[in-house]
Order: C-alpha cells, then sequence, then structure tokens
C-alpha cells in the first residue's frame, strides 16, 4: 500500500502566479524590473528578450540555457497579479526580428 509522503494538493490556476515568483530567482525579477522602469513611457514598456537574458545571465552567472529549461523567462502571471497586462511577441516561422515582452498598465487602455 502506498501512502502519501505529504499534504500536497493540486495546483490551482489562481495560485500559479504565488508558486511561479516562489520558483523563479529573485534576480530574474530584478532584470524585468530594471529593463521596464528603463524603457517605461506613456503607461507601457517594451522589452527585448535578449536584453533580459544578458541582464539575467550578469546577475545570477548562469547559461542562457539553464534561463529556458528553467523557465525563468515565464512571467507573465506573476506580473498579470501585479497589476500589468504583459504581451510576449516572437517572431513566427518566416520572421526575424526580436522577442519582446510588453508591459502595459491594466488601466491605461
Amino acid at each position: 500500500m502506498i501512502t502519501p509522503s505529504s499534504k500536497a494538493v493540486p495546483l490551482q490556476p489562481k495560485d500559479v502566479a504565488k508558486t511561479k515568483q516562489a520558483v523563479i530567482p529573485g534576480e530574474v525579477f530584478e532584470a524585468f524590473n530594471e529593463l521596464i522602469a528603463a524603457s517605461y513611457s506613456s503607461g507601457s514598456a517594451t522589452i527585448k528578450q535578449d536584453d533580459v537574458i544578458a541582464l539575467v545571465i550578469k546577475k545570477l552567472i548562469c547559461t542562457r540555457d539553464d534561463i529556458f529549461v528553467k523557465h525563468w523567462l515565464d512571467v507573465e502571471k506573476v506580473y498579470e497579479q501585479a497589476g500589468w497586462e504583459v504581451y510576449y511577441d516572437k517572431p513566427g516561422h518566416n520572421e526575424s526580428y526580436a522577442a519582446t515582452f510588453t508591459f502595459s498598465e491594466k488601466d491605461a487602455k
């Protein structure tokens, strides 16, 4: 007979942002916050994914692969909980431009 080792329960959608914030290093949020503040104008900020990656690598002394394997750039729900609308844009198969995150104030529309 298998006995449960803890009182773990399934993750609820409403708790995803809180859980993501707990597993993503604070330095990742510092990098996003610095870049948002630097480019913020008229209720929004657009930042390049490569700029976030470079800053995270500098702050954590990690690799680009670490960032992607550990899903550290999956911050949308966390920032949405904090009051932002977040749009991630990356080039399609036949396109070539920099992937970006756009952070907009929810009530700025």
